[in-house]
């Protein structure tokens, strides 16, 4: 999807919490090729402004080829909280990976 129909971005919602079976941080290190780690550490902070637990959250986030890819809690509150804080850069990020 994000080699060969020209996606801008990718978000994930979930599995990235403490459990097992929370695997979305190791299947997007495997398909990322560089990390773009401030939106995952925004979401973190965020998250942590309204809940102590917001810092069990693992989610990453980075780059393959011009797609953006971040890894949102799967908490819809959480993901409220988070998608403001987010949100603002995006046109930003579309813009520069355009360049690539």
């Amino acid at each position: 999807l994000a080699d060969e129909d020209g996606v801008r971005f990718v978000f994930t919602t979930g599995g990235t919490g403490l459990t097992a079976d929370d695997v979305t941080p190791e299947a997007t290190r495997d398909v990322i090729e560089r990390e773009a780690p401030g939106f995952a550490e925004t979401i973190r902070a965020e998250s942590r402004s309204h809940t102590p637990l917001g810092i069990l959250t693992r989610g990453v986030s980075g780059i393959r080829g011009r797609t953006l890819i971040v890894n949102f809690p799967g908490n819809p509150k959480a993901i409220g909280e988070s998608w403001p804080v987010v949100e603002p850069t995006l046109r930003h990020a579309a813009e520069t990976l355009e360049r690539e």
